[in-house]
């Protein structure tokens, strides 16, 4: 077929599209990007928030653990006389339970300090992943998040199992009203728990 021809042999016009304007070419980009940005600054926030949190928590096993060291004859002794039980009640029936042997009062806080050392270590070592893991995709976080539940729920175990089971029920340091450290123990398991829900805290995904 010939090509269409206008009168006097010459082309037709090429047809011209309009183009489009600056103002609606740039918005959509922007708009998306707006949308993008938004989750993901509130993603590294929240990343931020977990590692401060977990570093939190290291530090304060730090400072238990060395008060611990440097004052052992004042936690000892704290120890020993939940142990001992000799601060109870009066005529309770339940003093066959009561521990007066050295060895295991020291055992016994040997293990505590040995807890609370590793509790350490490990706070320390998940606040470190988080924080270089940051800006890392969410399967190379959630490895980092691993270590971190793992350091709480250590953390937790210690004031629930060996204060608020052992401490406070076995060997009734609830009835002591000088060798009690169940408020300590509650106010701590209180706060670990709180970090915790906030490290398993799912992020929000970009819609």
């Amino acid at each position: 077929m010939g090509m269409v021809q206008c009168k006097g042999g010459q082309p037709p016009p090429l047809i011209r599209t309009r183009p489009h304007s600056k103002k609606g070419r740039g918005k959509s980009p922007r708009r998306y990007n707006s949308r993008v940005q938004q989750p993901m600054r509130h993603v590294m926030a929240l990343r931020v928030s977990k590692a401060v949190l977990v570093f939190a928590i290291a530090v304060f096993y730090t400072i238990l653990v060395l008060n611990n060291i440097t004052d052992y004859g004042s936690n000892y002794e704290f120890v020993r006389h939940v142990l001992m039980m000799d601060s109870t009640l009066a005529g309770n029936h339940l003093m066959w339970r009561a521990v007066h042997s050295p060895l295991v009062h020291t055992v016994f806080y040997i293990a505590i300090i040995a807890w609370e050392s590793v509790t350490m270590l490990l706070c320390w070592w998940a606040g470190v992943r988080l924080l270089k893991s940051y800006r890392a995709d969410r399967s190379q976080f959630a490895a980092a998040l691993d270590v971190a539940v793992i350091a709480l729920t250590t953390s937790l175990l210690m004031w629930l199992v060996a204060f608020l089971d052992v401490g406070g029920e076995w060997f009734l340091m609830w009835q002591s009203k000088m060798w009690n450290g169940q408020e300590e123990a509650f106010r701590m398991f209180t706060i670990v728990g709180v970090v915790f829900l906030v490290v398993v805290q799912r992020e929000p995904t970009p819609d």
